[in-house]
């Protein structure tokens, strides 16, 4: 599907707003433009329905640009006994790598043995892993000697080094995902605006019949009608509902009771020399028993971990201290060169939606679910959350199942997006240059031509974007700020936040050129210095 053909008039701010006040009656309307309303939207599309979503800031702005950038099925869950999560997420994989090959692909990971016994411990469960891929796995585990755990991962700590175990699992670009998610969506007909909020419910008859939306851009006011309304905000969740009047309420008079404890991964980003090679470094069991990763990707090396209790929802987190420590102590212990702050490009936040049980005042995250939960409100609001990138797809088709057995929309066939190449992924072969890689022309697929002709494709601003790729990003990838560039459609923030503070300026000036209204070189230097840490 070369989208470009069509995606400027699908992509022209005012276009989408005259579309968005046109008196329309939608099948589902979305709130929330992340991985699973994304995907929500693509699949009902595809499946014919009238489809609208609306995000009140860019899509994938938060938890879903903010991600491991794994496409994984999860070994950790092997050991909670998840097996059918496993499985899903498995199948789930093979059709992401598939759909988009330029944007998702295998990589191997190694788990270093520095006891006897953590090779066969580890390798016993990555064996069962490969089986319950099946058909669908990447390669097969490897227990590997010591030389060989080195030749795979040369900058591992050598004292004390054992061996250890190779298994694989995927990587993605999970922001240049989101945008080609939106971009086939809307190439089926859904009507997708960013940075427009949805403020109020509208009912009818008791019953939830569409959205009240406000342009954060010019302030203009919508009033969205719909059969099907969709809460798929993540982590915010809960503010929505706590608007659905007819919700049910909690015990005691209280309202909705919440249903997401948020999770937190901290993710911070260092030279290529940290790791220097083609596979990830994984760490099952930290010393206080989280998993670390060292993983390559776009150049760099991104280290991180996951599952530390939060209770703000700050649509731009901070790190805890003590976390930075954590995972530069911790990276220190497996590394030749222990990473320092002063080595740290980048430095970022995820909030992960768990799913809350009901009364559950506990604290512990690792203990609440992985998977997805689908609620539909005595007034029909429907809310999704919790999953994870891998699971996207699988996540909308329950979706739509559950908005068919309510009687919000009408039953169709599931499984229409499988095998649906996303925009860019015709015509793409193997091998591809790896997701490990620095970024260039790959990252844009079977449209990389059509970029290198756009004026500016000569002028470098850095490893990875040009002039053209600026140009391409306003006119054809919804981008109406500096950030949307310079963190999601390029990645150079989440890279480099010195150097993406640094071009700001340029992009902005390209991007007014070229018609943008509201590039935001302030504000964006102001968000980009959370990216930094000081020494």
């Amino acid at each position: 599907m070369n989208s470009y053909d069509t995606t400027p008039l699908l992509t022209q701010r005012a276009n989408l707003l005259a579309r968005l006040r046109a008196p329309v009656e939608y099948d589902m309307a979305i709130v929330g433009g992340g991985a699973t309303g994304l995907g929500l939207a693509l699949d009902a599309a595809v499946r014919g329905l009238r489809v609208v979503l609306v995000d009140s800031h860019d899509f994938a702005k938060g938890t879903s640009s903010r991600s491991t950038k794994l496409v994984h099925g999860g070994v950790r869950y092997l050991a909670q006994g998840n097996i059918s999560l496993v499985r899903e997420a498995l199948h789930e994989r093979t059709l992401l790598l598939h759909n988009a090959p330029y944007l998702a692909q295998p990589l191997p990971f190694v788990v270093p043995a520095y006891h006897w016994w953590e090779a066969p411990f580890y390798g016993v469960g990555l064996k069962m892993y490969d089986v319950l891929a099946g058909q669908a796995g990447l390669g097969a585990t490897e227990f590997l000697d010591r030389r060989q755990t080195l030749e795979n991962l040369p900058t591992l700590r050598e004292s004390g080094l054992k061996g250890g175990v190779k298994y694989w699992d995927g990587q993605f670009n999970d922001a240049r995902l989101a945008i080609a998610l939106a971009r086939t969506a809307a190439a089926r007909g859904a009507l997708l605006v960013n940075y427009c909020r949805a403020t109020e419910l509208l009912y009818k008859d008791g019953a939830v019949a569409g959205l009240v939306c406000q342009d954060q851009i010019n302030d203009g006011e919508f009033h969205i009608h719909s059969r099907c309304v969709v809460n798929a905000t993540g982590v915010w969740v809960d503010e929505l509902r706590q608007k659905d009047g007819l919700s049910v309420p909690a015990k005691n008079g209280q309202t909705t009771q919440v249903m997401v404890a948020p999770s937190q991964g901290v993710h911070m980003v260092v030279d290529r020399e940290f790791l220097d090679a083609d596979a990830a470094l994984m760490v099952p069991k930290t010393s206080d028993g989280r998993v670390l990763f060292a993983v390559p990707w776009l150049g760099k090396v991104i280290l991180g971990t996951t599952d530390t209790p939060r209770h703000d929802l700050d649509l731009e987190p901070t790190a805890f201290d003590e976390e930075i420590e954590f995972i530069l102590h911790e990276s220190g212990r497996y590394l030749r060169r222990p990473p320092k702050r002063s080595d740290v490009k980048s430095l970022w936040v995820g909030l992960r939606p768990l799913v809350k049980p009901p009364q559950d005042e506990g604290n512990n995250t690792k203990t609440l679910s992985r998977e997805h939960t689908i609620l539909v409100s005595r007034s029909g609001l429907v809310t999704v959350t919790g999953g994870k990138w891998t699971t996207y797809r699988a996540m909308a088709e329950d979706v739509l199942d559950k908005c068919a057995e309510a009687g919000l929309v009408e039953a169709t066939a599931k499984g229409q997006t499988q095998r649906l190449l996303l925009v860019g992924a015709d015509g793409v072969e193997r091998p591809i240059r790896p997701i490990s890689e620095a970024p260039g022309w790959h990252s844009y697929g079977n449209e990389q031509g059509f970029v290198r002709q756009l004026s500016g494709a000569d002028d470098v601003l850095c490893a990875g974007l040009t002039g053209a790729m600026v140009r391409f990003a306003v006119h054809h990838e919804y981008a109406l700020r500096v950030e949307d560039v310079l963190a999601r459609r390029s990645r150079l923030l989440f890279l480099d936040a010195r150097m993406a503070i640094d071009l700001a300026g340029t992009v902005a000036d390209i991007m007014k050129s070229e018609g943008a209204a509201a590039p935001d070189v302030e504000g964006f230097a102001a968000l980009a210095s959370n990216y930094l840490l000081q020494p």
